[in-house]
């Protein structure tokens, strides 16, 4: 096996594996990553392990199998389903980056303030990267980093969207707005229905955190609050599932607006 260095990170499963895989041969771009060693726990026993430990080799990556016990220490968890590998870094753009790689003319962003559970977190970027988000973006503190359980959750989709870590976000707001970007919190009470508003043009939906929502800073920052009428007695969606249903009511109107054109 290659010599790790502490920016080494472990991803471990088969869709995050052949996520990293597929991105490996290729030059960087958003969030690729490339694969610097695979290790896994018996080959044949499962077709879809097997085929990444021969698409390795291939590639000249370094492969090697270890004990089942072993590789659950390693990962930290028993659900590796019997591979897992270790890749570079991921890579964050920076706001200025963001907006220089996506000019004006439709941007759509995903803001997360103080999202601390990383299945959520991996839910979330699943989700933004689904509905065609140019970028996910949170603040470096007060939030959940990238681990291997967020990207089992993210479901190799990290590579498909950009990251982008700002210290301030009700800042990175008032950066947005003056950019022509429309900022929209994601809110349960005081807010305008989300489909009774435009979200076509240049956008961003902020989610909120679990249990308190948006910090009150940041919702002031934003354009307006919104809300997901909800009839029933359910009184709040999980933020992933409510900011799921925000993307994808921007999705219907802007493939609605294409229609007419």
């Amino acid at each position: 096996m290659g010599k790790y260095n502490a920016k080494h990170r472990l991803v471990c499963g088969v869709n995050v594996v052949a996520a990293a895989l597929e991105s490996g041969g290729e030059e960087s771009s958003g969030l690729r990553s490339r694969v610097h060693s695979l290790v896994y726990v018996r080959e044949g026993a499962n077709p879809r392990v097997q085929k990444l430990i021969d698409c390795a080799r291939q590639r000249g990556i370094d492969v090697k199998q270890l004990e089942r016990g072993e590789l659950t220490r390693l990962c930290a968890t028993d659900r590796h389903q019997g591979i897992a590998a270790y890749t570079e870094p991921i890579e964050h753009k920076t706001l200025a980056e963001v907006l220089r790689n996506n000019p004006p003319a439709r941007r759509f962003f995903l803001l997360l303030d103080s999202i601390t559970d990383p299945h959520n977190f991996g839910a979330l970027i699943r989700s933004a990267a689904a509905a065609g988000c140019q970028a996910v973006i949170y603040a470096k503190d007060r939030s959940c980093q990238v681990t291997p359980v967020v990207e089992k959750v993210a479901a190799g989709t990290l590579g498909a969207i950009t990251l982008c870590q700002v210290t301030n976000l009700a800042r990175t707001i008032e950066t947005l707005k003056a950019e022509g970007v429309w900022v929209y919190g994601l809110a349960l009470t005081d807010a305008v229905s989300i489909y009774a508003t435009n979200l076509n043009g240049d956008i961003a939906l902020v989610a909120g955190s679990e249990g308190s929502g948006l910090r009150p800073g940041v919702l002031q920052a934003c354009d307006a609050a919104l809300q997901i009428p909800m009839p029933g007695e359910v009184e709040s969606l999980n933020v992933s599932v409510a900011t799921g249903v925000a993307l994808f009511e921007a999705v219907r109107q802007r493939l609605e607006l294409e229609k007419k054109h």
